[in-house]
């Protein structure tokens, strides 16, 4: 129940204890508690006949290993291993079952020949030898191998001694994953959301024919894998699900191409299994100290020096082990070294022209170098969060006109490359005020000056800043002047009186437009936009 993938088998037991819960709360009958006593006598039956199974099974594999020792003779030796393992296990699983039964008092119904499942209840005799309070119970005294840290202790001992006979062989990995996930010990999430110890997860609280029905479904467990296990070592495996034959070794450079007189750096792995380790490693005709060069997934790190600028091949061996012989794979890959960078590269995201008193953005980086080897300095410069980004605000005084980032970069082999560049600097440009698309002297009907929206623009202005017009005055020579607080006459009742009294031909100024900038990152006050003369054509 606790962590990894589930089987549909796992998920039958695990619903037949739900099942066995909600019928407690409702008084549950003594033919539930059969029902599991009938459960737990088919998982027996069932490990009866897998048990024979495995006997002629590890007959036949001793019988190879005498016949045909080149191919067999480790397999045999490994299945030996494997039933005495396992028979361990199941032999501590049935003398636990017996010790429990003891503790429950429980007897054997002379009708049935079988435990009488219909007083087995109670929890207690589990919860009791098992855990106190929120701890196991201690492995101490003659009875101590079936306290909560002796079970534990069990689970753990089958699964390492299993996981041992077959160390780093390739072959058997898929089957060793499946059976550390199926004898799992890992804490799980309980109802309260806080991580509890594998034992009292599963088993506290559970009456005792639940914990007796489980405790032979594991030995039911262990039958299985050992079939499993022989059934590998015969050779029954599917060979394009479990073999090695048809992969290749992949050489994953760290990175793509490398200056001359680097070391080349980068890993290799196993096409199909990317955490299969290797036994021996040969790069470019020499063997590697897999002590240094293998990383916790199994992949080989490799570290050379890189040959001259150009394309270079990478050829070599990968040795790993399958079925206890070994299987070598052929490694081949390329990379491509560059000459070293003597100038960094440097852009202005906005046609290389600085504003002063504005946030510029600015690109900086070196080619074949990470953001974090490189350093930028210049007034008014800062990092921005991002790979290479950085703003820069000028302000004076300015070096005929101009500003100087210096960018230096740190390469590989700890030498600094330095390159100075510089930038012009220019001012923002007065605003322009227009209307329909015109500034200056234009000719507009009455209509469409009342309703036309008033706007600024900075021309020749190489960078993207949002501005709009707030106020403005509106004069008519002879008749009168109104402040209109929006950016159009219409929005103004007195502005629109006065302009509806105008004379055909009179001359109207919009004057002392004011603009604001509508950037929240980019603190700037903008000069009044020019005014705009219109001579009413009605």
């Amino acid at each position: 129940m606790a962590g990894g993938k589930v089987s549909a088998r796992q998920k039958m037991i695990n619903l037949m204890y739900l099942v066995f819960i909600a019928m407690m709360a409702m008084n549950m009958s003594k033919e539930v508690l059969n029902a599991f006593g009938l459960m737990s006598s088919k998982f027996s039956e069932s490990t009866t006949l897998i048990n024979k199974r495995n006997v002629d099974k590890l007959n036949l594999l001793i019988q190879k290993g005498e016949e045909q020792k080149a191919d067999f003779a480790l397999s045999a030796e490994r299945g030996k291993i494997v039933r005495e393992k396992s028979q361990i296990f199941i032999d501590y699983l049935e003398d636990l079952k017996k010790f429990l039964i003891v503790r429950g008092d429980i007897e054997i119904d002379p009708k049935t020949n079988q435990l009488k499942w219909g007083e087995m209840d109670n929890s207690s005799p589990v919860d009791e030898a098992w855990f106190t309070g929120d701890r196991l119970t201690k492995n101490k005294g003659p009875e101590g191998v079936f306290s909560g840290d002796g079970v534990m202790e069990a689970f753990k001992n089958y699964r390492n001694d299993i996981i041992e006979i077959f160390g780093k062989d390739a072959y058997f990995k898929p089957a060793i994953d499946a059976f550390k996930n199926r004898f799992s010990t890992e804490e799980a999430i309980n109802e309260e959301g806080v991580l509890e110890n594998w034992l009292k997860f599963n088993f506290e609280g559970y009456p005792l024919v639940a914990t007796y029905t489980r405790l032979t479904s594991y030995i039911n467990d262990v039958s299985t894998t050992e079939s499993s296990l022989l059934n590998l070592l015969l050779g029954n495996a599917n060979e394009e699900a479990y073999g090695l034959d048809k992969n290749k070794a992949i050489v994953l450079a760290d990175k793509s191409t490398f200056f001359a007189g680097e070391k080349f750096q980068g890993k290799v792995v196993i096409g199909k299994y990317a955490d299969v380790p290797p036994i021996k490693l040969n790069i470019q005709g020499e063997d590697v100290d897999l002590t240094k060069a293998i990383d916790s997934n199994g992949a080989a790190r490799l570290d050379f020096n890189v040959g001259s600028v150009g394309e270079h091949e990478i050829s070599g061996v990968f040795t790993v082990l399958q079925k206890g012989k070994e299987l070598e794979i052929p490694i081949t890959g390329n990379y491509v070294v560059v000459p070293r960078p003597q100038e960094a590269s440097v852009a202005a995201d906005k046609m290389n022209v600085l504003y002063q008193g504005l946030n510029n953005p600015i690109t900086i980086s070196f080619p074949g170098v990470p953001d974090n080897k490189v350093t930028a300095r210049a007034r008014g410069l800062r990092k921005l969060p991002g790979q290479s980004k950085y703003i820069v605000k000028p302000s004076p005084p300015f070096e005929n006109g101009g500003l100087t980032i210096n960018v230096s970069a740190e390469l590989d082999d700890g030498s600094v490359v330095s390159s100075p560049h510089k930038f012009r600097i220019k001012q923002i440009p007065p605003p322009v005020g227009e209307i329909n698309g015109k500034s200056g002297s234009i000719v507009m009907n009455r209509g469409d000056l009342e309703a036309a929206r008033i706007i600024a623009k900075l021309k020749d202005f190489l960078f993207d800043l949002p501005i709009e017009v707030y106020e403005f005055n509106l004069v008519i020579p002879g008749l009168g002047e109104e402040k209109v607080r929006a950016d159009r006459i219409i929005s103004d009742s007195d502005a629109r009186r006065l302009l509806k009294n105008a004379p055909r031909n009179a001359y109207v100024l919009i004057q002392d437009i004011k603009v604001r900038n509508l950037d929240k990152s980019q603190n700037v006050q903008l000069d009044q936009a020019s005014g705009i003369t219109i001579k009413l054509s009605n």
